[in-house]
């Protein structure tokens, strides 16, 4: 088993290049952060296990560049309590950790920008923080509350480095991890990590092999080759090195709430979008339809999912009472290319392969037409978003680079992250039993941001997590027609 390695008394900010070995700093108990009750007892820096990595430097993709303005990904488990002393889970974490980030040495680097303005993540083992933390006064039921919204004061503090923009990993570590204790003995494990150095897919695989490492299995390898576009000379410029900031107000008021989804109302609402075409044809005709290698916007049946993002999409736009009926109104998916460019990208590859997939109607329209014909769209715009597509953006985005305007400017957006087919609850227990809930902190979240989360149960039902402006969220919980399809997943029943 790897050396649990050292702990910084100085700050993450600034990380030595070659491990040092000290005791963990301890934190002062009596002073709990942003008084949600959640203290830190101390903080270690880890390193990869092994020599140094030969890695070297990998440059930004056009897919990574344009995150550099998002903040970094914030992602955790909750866990029920581990039948081992907490000193001796501390070091079983720790010491995986070291052997995980030497599978992914690329997540203990640092940006670099060099002079002709490439920015690479220098694999130089710099190192990541563990915290641990404890939270004797809450527990389990204070964080999974059925029927109600996310307690934000609390969740965002079982997370480190809260809403840092990912430019910032040129100073920063690129990963930061926390282990939270409450007071019932479940415990929370939350990863941050730079949002132009992982997709959700990257960050999970991850995820996936640090736990593997705990338990004593063997990690899938990531694939770190970087030629899927090709080589790219396109670079993203900040003047004086002061880096980008989010687009998008990180302070506006929002309502968070995670609303569950059956496998059984996602059927019924699957059923409803295939049941019929926009043209009025019968099943078995739409069907036919949707086989025709010759039918562009039908090339196979509407999914279980897009049938519920339309649902959300008709909802979350007439909820939106302030929007004009002319006004035009977009759901975004983000989309893993992976599997869409020809040739194929490992699903290993371990970097940003993902674009965001625009479906546009008007208010008027989503109004006036069913669920079937806003399923039915968005089914058309998926299927037409290939190889060609993917590449005609990545041209584009090379020939004028940017920073993706994450947000919601005109207020009627609905922009869906995450991915019901993430493995959240699989592949990720430590050794004392499976997640019991995912959960996110405030990275990434405006008016019209939701992230789709698989269900506990591993049944085909779905977690939303969704942000709306406060009235928004009001009126979308007085809309009986969306409403009849939420439910209370039965762990928390």
């Amino acid at each position: 088993m790897a050396q649990m390695l050292s702990a910084m008394t100085m700050t993450m900010d600034t990380v030595p290049t070659a491990p040092a070995i000290m005791p963990a700093q301890p934190i002062c108990l009596d002073a709990p952060l942003s008084g949600s009750g959640i203290a830190v007892l101390s903080r270690q820096a880890v390193h990869p296990d092994g020599p140094p990595s030969a890695l070297g430097d990998l440059t930004l993709s056009v897919s990574d560049l344009p995150m550099l303005s998002c903040h970094y990904i914030q992602k955790g488990l909750f866990f029920p309590a581990p039948d081992v002393p907490m000193a001796s889970l501390v070091s079983l974490l720790v010491s995986s950790l070291s052997r995980a980030l030497a599978v992914f040495p690329a997540l203990a680097g640092r940006f670099v920008t060099l002079p002709d303005d490439r920015i690479v993540i220098r694999c130089n083992d710099a190192g990541v923080e563990f915290r641990h933390a404890v939270a004797p006064a809450l527990s389990l039921n204070d964080f999974l509350v059925p029927n109600a919204d996310v307690p934000t004061r609390l969740t965002k503090d079982l997370f480190p480095m809260d809403r840092t923009v990912s430019y910032e990993g040129h100073r920063r570590p690129l990963t930061s991890f926390q282990l939270t204790v409450l007071g019932d003995g479940a415990v929370f494990i939350g990863i941050v990590a730079n949002h132009a150095v992982v997709d959700g897919t990257s960050f999970w695989h991850f995820y996936n092999t640090w736990a593997a490492l705990c338990r004593g299995a063997s990690p899938r390898l990531p694939d770190f080759r970087r030629n899927f576009f090709g080589e790219s000379t396109a670079v993203l410029r900040f003047a004086g090195g002061v880096g980008p900031a989010v687009t998008f107000d990180a302070d506006a008021p929002l309502r968070e709430r995670i609303f569950h989804f059956s496998r059984d109302a996602i059927r019924e609402l699957k059923a409803i979008a295939n049941r019929r075409s926009s043209a009025g044809q019968d099943a078995e005709v739409y069907g036919k339809m949707a086989h025709d290698p010759k039918n562009q916007e039908a090339r196979g049946e509407i999914s279980s999912f897009q049938s519920l993002c339309a649902q959300i999409w008709i909802s979350t736009t007439r909820a939106r009472k302030q929007l004009d009926a002319d006004a035009t109104t977009t759901l975004r998916l983000a989309v893993n290319c992976r599997h869409r460019l020809r040739p194929a990208v490992s699903p290993a590859y371990f970097g940003n392969a993902i674009q965001s997939a625009p479906t546009t109607a008007t208010v008027a329209e989503l109004a006036s037409n069913d669920l079937r014909w806003a399923a039915s769209r968005l089914n058309a715009s998926l299927a037409a978003y290939g190889d060609e597509a993917i590449r005609g953006a990545a041209a584009g985005w090379q020939a004028a680079p940017r920073c993706f305007p994450l947000g919601n400017p005109d207020g009627a957006v609905v922009t869906m992250g995450s991915s019901n087919r993430f493995p959240m609850y699989e592949g990720n227990d430590f050794g004392w039993g499976r997640p019991l809930a995912v959960r996110s902190g405030r990275a990434n979240k405006f008016d019209g941001k939701m992230s789709a989360f698989p269900g506990r149960s591993g049944d085909g039902s779905v977690d939303i997590e969704v942000c709306l402006a406060p009235d928004t969220m009001a009126a979308l919980l007085r809309d009986d027609e969306f409403m009849q399809y939420v439910s209370c997943p039965a762990h928390l029943l």
